[in-house]
């Protein structure tokens, strides 16, 4: 039987289906606002033209040992990097610099302009911190660092730096997407929807883990799973963890995410 639009956008709903939801954004704007008040960083640097098109970096006491990137989600469409500072926490307590990047959402710009934008974002970054870079990122963000791991998406030079990437939540298939309600505003087309989808593409050979929460939509755990078969990546499945929970772990530098993500 044919699903109505309305039972589709359903799928890939999230709020709906979580208790209380709106405090769990509350509570990430708060600790990140805080987050930033304890931390000296370089805030709201420039890498493009975009008024969105800023990042914000943290050092460690001492030389880091790498480079984490956090990429935010929200469709594409909404949230603030300033939303997720804290969910660096772990990355910078192990040593790590950290980072967190903005851009673009869409109407203003299509999903290819978003990763085109994270690229350059990385490359940015790339240039002021040394050593491997860590990726990591929350739906919508799971499928943007994804698609850092796929060829000709990140210079070569910055590209060899990879040594992990975590996707968390992704959205590794478009395709789905363009029958939503959601679509009337990021405008996929077939094309652009396949070309967007890490997990009909070739990873470049990164190390890659992806993470879902075993008490998420079934869409995500789908998508998840479709990640992780067609890239041979290792899947970490939380149980009792939901799709605004199952970044918790990214606060604590000895969580299994941070572990398979830092080694």
């Amino acid at each position: 039987m044919t699903k109505t639009r309305q039972e589709l956008d359903s799928g890939y709903e999230n709020g709906a289906f979580i208790l209380d939801a709106q405090s769990y954004a509350d509570a990430w704007e708060a600790a990140s606002a805080e987050f930033r008040a304890a931390h000296d960083g370089e805030y709201d640097v420039s890498y493009g033209g975009h008024a969105r098109a800023k990042f914000d970096l943290i050092r460690p006491e001492g030389t880091p040992k790498g480079l984490f990137v956090f990429v935010h989600g929200g469709y594409w469409l909404q949230r603030h990097k300033d939303d997720w500072t804290c969910y660096g926490e772990g990355a910078l307590s192990a040593g790590w610099a950290i980072a967190h990047p903005g851009y673009p959402l869409a109407p203003e710009v299509r999903i290819s302009e978003i990763t085109a934008h994270i690229a350059q974002a990385v490359t940015a970054l790339a240039a002021r911190v040394e050593g491997p870079i860590v990726l990591a990122g929350h739906s919508a963000g799971g499928h943007l660092v994804a698609r850092m791991a796929m060829a000709g998406v990140l210079p070569d030079a910055v590209a060899a730096r990879l040594s992990h990437v975590l996707s968390i939540s992704p959205v590794s298939d478009l395709r789905p997407l363009l029958e939503l309600t959601m679509n009337d505003t990021l405008r996929l087309d077939a094309a652009e929807a396949a070309a967007e989808s890490p997990a009909l593409g070739k990873p470049l050979g990164v190390p890659v883990t992806v993470v879902v929460g075993g008490s998420e939509r079934p869409a995500f755990l789908d998508q998840a799973r479709w990640l992780a078969e067609a890239w041979g990546a290792e899947q970490i499945i939380l149980p009792g963890r939901h799709h605004f929970d199952v970044i918790d772990g990214l606060r604590d530098a000895q969580s299994p995410m941070m572990q398979a993500a830092l080694g």
